[in-house]
This record gives structure tokens, C-alpha cells and sequence, in this order.
């Protein structure tokens, strides 16, 4: 039996990219891992999710991820800003169909973005090109070791988008809306005029930034 594991890293930033990935190992290799030590990315160092992705990139049957670009997200919010319909669950859900079908797995497990796991579930079953087995929770990566996989997969694929945009603008910060040197980075570049298209405009911090200005 394959199963998948579906996560995302990015979604809550105001800088950069969400990354959606999707890793899928034999059943009987998943418990290798818990051995090695795979947990949700959020509560390992950047070291440690670089030595862990190689791993599971090895240990896996095989692995994919999806670029949801800034504007893609704004388009989504915009669109619930004007019409009340949310987009953006529905965008992300389509994305882990994608990655679904390509893998092929027989049981996929995925981190709800959805407050409702069950509609989450549904949206992305409406996409799906076969008859695949899906696990749909809040906080996956904290409960399955497949989704900390993807989790892990997800974010050293956006830490290297994020980190060649600080090779060419300096220092941005996390890039999160409560980060000083973030929100000095995007002030910065609200005041000259040039907007880079990594800052997700539709977050309301820019308003916030806007109106301070």
C-alpha cells in the first residue's frame, strides 16, 4: 500500500510564495519515520530540516511540490474581499488534488485548511482523476508522521525561494506581519514606489502600512 502525506508551508506570510508538497512512501516504510526523527517543520531548526528532507526525499517512492505564487493568493483573497466567497481554502484544496494525481497514492493524508476537515476533504475529491482514500485533519503535521514528511518537503522548498529573495533585497525579516523588519522592508518599498511582486498585496497589512504612511 502507498500512502501520501499533503502539506503546505507559506500560507500565512505576507512575503512569498505558499508551497504545497506531497511525499509518498511503502506503508511499511512509514514507522522509519518516526525513526529518524520527522516532526511538523515549524518546531525544527532550519539545520535539521535540511538534513531531514534529504532523507525523506531517499526514503520515499516518490515526491512533488506546487508553487502557489503571491499573485495566485491575492486573486483568491480579493475575490473573497469583494464577493464574501472564500477562494483560498478552494485554491489550496485543487492544488492538493493535483499533487494527488500525480502521485497516485492509495490513502493521502492532508493538513485541512477548512475549518470543516469533511468539506476540505470533499473540494479536494471533486478533483481527483481516481478513487483515492483521503485522511482530511486539522494540524496533520502535529498527528501524522507522513504529513510532517510533506510539511518538511514544503518548507525547505519555500525557505530557498525566500532566501534568494534576501540574496537580492537584503535583510526582509521572516516575512510574517508581526516581524518589525518585515513591515520596515515592505514600508520601504511602498515609499519609493516599487512594489516587488513577492509581497502579497491583498493582506491587509499593506492597508496597515498604508494608512500609518
Amino acid at each position: 500500500m502507498l500512502i501520501a502525506g499533503i502539506d503546505e508551508a507559506g500560507r500565512g506570510p505576507v512575503i512569498g510564495p505558499m508551497i504545497i508538497a506531497g511525499v509518498m512512501f511503502k506503508e511499511e516504510d512509514c514507522i522509519k519515520l518516526i525513526e529518524i526523527g520527522v516532526k511538523d517543520s515549524k518546531i525544527l531548526t532550519p539545520e535539521r530540516r535540511q538534513k531531514l528532507y534529504q532523507k525523506i526525499t531517499e526514503l520515499s517512492v516518490n515526491w512533488t511540490y506546487e508553487v502557489i505564487t503571491p499573485k495566485e493568493i491575492d486573486q483568491a483573497v480579493f475575490y473573497r474581499k469583494r464577493t464574501g466567497i472564500g477562494l483560498l481554502n478552494k485554491l489550496e484544496a485543487e492544488v492538493m488534488a493535483k499533487i494527488i494525481n500525480r502521485l497516485k497514492p492509495d490513502i493521502a493524508y492532508v493538513d485541512s485548511a477548512d475549518v470543516d476537515e469533511e468539506r476540505f476533504k470533499r473540494t479536494i475529491m471533486e478533483k481527483l482523476t481516481q478513487k483515492i482514500e483521503i485522511i482530511s485533519k486539522h494540524k496533520a503535521d502535529a498527528i501524522y508522521p507522513v504529513v510532517s514528511a510533506a510539511s518538511i518537503v514544503a518548507k525547505v522548498n519555500r525557505d530557498f525561494i525566500i532566501n534568494k529573495i534576501k540574496e537580492k533585497y537584503g535583510d526582509i525579516g521572516s516575512g510574517y506581519p508581526s516581524d518589525p523588519k518585515t513591515i520596515k522592508f515592505i514600508k520601504k518599498c511602498i515609499e519609493s514606489g516599487e512594489i516587488p511582486d513577492f509581497i502579497r498585496m491583498s493582506w491587509s497589512t499593506i492597508k496597515r502600512i498604508r494608512r500609518t504612511n
